[in-house]
Parts: C-alpha cells; sequence; structure tokens
C-alpha cells in the first residue's frame, strides 16, 4: 500500500476530534490555542541516507530536513528532539562526537536547542527527530487557489546528482563532485523566507519527495491541477552545466526529491511584492507556473512550448 493509502484508511479516523492534527493531510501538527507547532521525522539507512561513513553530514542532513517542515510553514524552529537506533559500530565514541560536533554547528545555525530524546540498540541505524516552533497561524498544505502564482525557491536537482555521484553512477570532475556532494548533505533551509511565507503565501510546503509529486500532494484535496513551464524551474549554474554538455536532461532531475526548497502559491497580484522581497533578502523565488482548474491539467510545458510528460514524477513511500 501507499503511504497515503495507510494514513487515511487505519489513523486519519483517530483525529477526528483533534483538529491540531489537520486531518494528517500536513507535515506538522498545529494548536492555534498554544501557538504550537510541531513536526515529527524518521531516517533509515539505506533509504534516507546512503550510509553513515560521515556520521556529521547525515546528522546535519537530517536535522536540516526534519526543520524544513516547520519554514515552509512559516514557523521558526526552536527546539528539537533526537532519538537514535544504532550499535556499537554506528555510535562509537568517534562517531558520537562528530555527532555531537554536527549538531552544535546547526544550532548555532539556526538558532535551535536541543531538548531531549532516546537511544536504543538496534542493528538497523535510524533517526528520529521532532522539531518544535511557535506561530499565531501557519500556512497549510491545501489552500491553493486558482489562478495562483506557483514558486519555488533556491534550485533544484543538485541534490540528486550528489546521491549519484556517492552512488558511483555519474562521471565528474573533482570540483563537481565536490560541489554535488555537498548539495546533497547540506540543503540550503530558507530560514529567512519564514515571515515572507506567512504573510504572502496561500499554501506552502517542502520538497522532498520532488516537485510534481509534492505539488500534487499541495492540491490533493482540491479540485485544482497546475501548468509549469518545465524551462523557468531553477538550477544551479553546475547543473545547467552538465544539461548543456548533454549529460543530464532537466526533466530527468527536477523531480527526484531531497531539495528541501519552499513549494508555495501565492496570488498572482502579489508577484511584485515576492519579488521585491526576494531580492530584498537575496534569496531566489522563482516563478514557474500557475495552478489551474481540474480539467485544464496537470500542462508541463518544454522551452519549445510543446506539453511533455515525464516518466518520474517523485518518490512514493511503498508498504
Amino acid at each position: 500500500m501507499k503511504e497515503f493509502e495507510i494514513i487515511k484508511k487505519y489513523f486519519s479516523s483517530l483525529t477526528k476530534k483533534n483538529p491540531g492534527a489537520l486531518n494528517l493531510n500536513d507535515d506538522i501538527f498545529f494548536d492555534r490555542t498554544k501557538k504550537l507547532a510541531i513536526s515529527v521525522d524518521t531516517y533509515v539507512e539505506g533509504n534516507h541516507f546512503l550510509n553513515f561513513k560521515n556520521p556529521e553530514l547525515v546528522l546535519k542532513k537530517i536535522l536540516r530536513s526534519s526543520i524544513s517542515d516547520l519554514v515552509c510553514k512559516g514557523v521558526k524552529p526552536q527546539y528539537y528532539f533526537i532519538s537514535g537506533s544504532g550499535n556499537k559500530k554506528t555510535f562509537s565514541k568517534k562517531n558520537l562526537n562528530k555527532i555531537h560536533l554536527a549538531l552544535k554547528s546547526e544550532q548555532k545555525k539556526f538558532n535551535i536547542k536541543l531538548c531531549g530524546g532516546d537511544t536504543t540498540n538496534s542493528s538497523k541505524l535510524s533517526f528520529t527527530i521532532i522539531s518544535i516552533g511557535y506561530s499565531s497561524n501557519i500556512i497549510k498544505r491545501n489552500n491553493a487557489k486558482i489562478n495562483d502564482d506557483i514558486y519555488v525557491t533556491g534550485e533544484l536537482g543538485d541534490s540528486y546528482i550528489g546521491l549519484n555521484v556517492l552512488k558511483k553512477k555519474i562521471n565528474l570532475t573533482n570540483s563537481e563532485k565536490k560541489y554535488f556532494i555537498e548539495k546533497y548533505y547540506l540543503p540550503t533551509i530558507q530560514l529567512k523566507l519564514v515571515n515572507m511565507i506567512k504573510k504572502h503565501a496561500n499554501t506552502s510546503m517542502d520538497i522532498s519527495d520532488g516537485l510534481f509529486a509534492d505539488i500534487e500532494k499541495m492540491i490533493n484535496k482540491q479540485k485544482l491541477s497546475y501548468e509549469i513551464n518545465i524551462n523557468e524551474i531553477p538550477v544551479s549554474k553546475k547543473l545547467n552545466r552538465l544539461i548543456s554538455n548533454e549529460k543530464i536532461l532537466l526533466q530527468n532531475v527536477i523531480s527526484r526529491g531531497d531539495d528541501y526548497q519552499i513549494l508555495f502559491t501565492a496570488n498572482y497580484k502579489k508577484s511584485r511584492i515576492i519579488k521585491r522581497a526576494s531580492k530584498k533578502l537575496n534569496i531566489k523565488v522563482t516563478k514557474i507556473g500557475k495552478i489551474v482548474s481540474e480539467h485544464k491539467g496537470p500542462i508541463i510545458i518544454d522551452k519549445k512550448h510543446n506539453k511533455i510528460r515525464l516518466n518520474y514524477s517523485g518518490f512514493e513511500h511503498q508498504f
């Protein structure tokens, strides 16, 4: 079964008297009365990260991806809990020291504090992180409107190339390898955009499973669809060079996930405001398409204005 089928069939009914659970259709819990926002994520070796050869990078990656769930809702993360399951090898003194230094560095970078957690002896390595923030309101997942502009922050696709470098599936120069591996392990979390998202977005989420898969999630409870200009999707100069040299196809990398950029929609009348905010904060925010009615889409357009179909729209958890 797919992840959302399991949630709908077995767990959604358990939240009927708990509005803060948001019908289990969002990435966080939010209690408006207490102004409390909470996200919970579990990361398993071999699924969410390849291995534990670089424990400091793995911990930075999973902590950033966790707080990303709050940031895209317009909430500044303040506290976190972390639990780990591993063995003597994975939790050696050397690795634990690297974990300590990594978390210390991330706490300083994002101004967050560790509150607690748990450790368990296990042959399978995994981590669970609970991130907490406070806000008077959040930007929910399913609140897009017809003719909303669709935006993404930053650049997409670098993380997927980094993953393929680590898997030794792509041959690049040493400087290119270093760049893309860093993008895989250290996603840029757009903390400075929290207030802009809260003020101007109609709906918002982070890009974890892939651009198009996450657009589908963003509108899954609404009779809406989307039109995307694939050549408006922002990519880095280094990735664009690979595309130009025909080493990579654009449509094969833009929806592979692990980007942790913010995907949001806003009223088309706010485009100038968002453009000014992007410039002021020096953060790339790119308009890539618009929300359309259900019967018109989805539409994906290439640089020649032809409609295309993608072979891969994003990652889905299967059980």
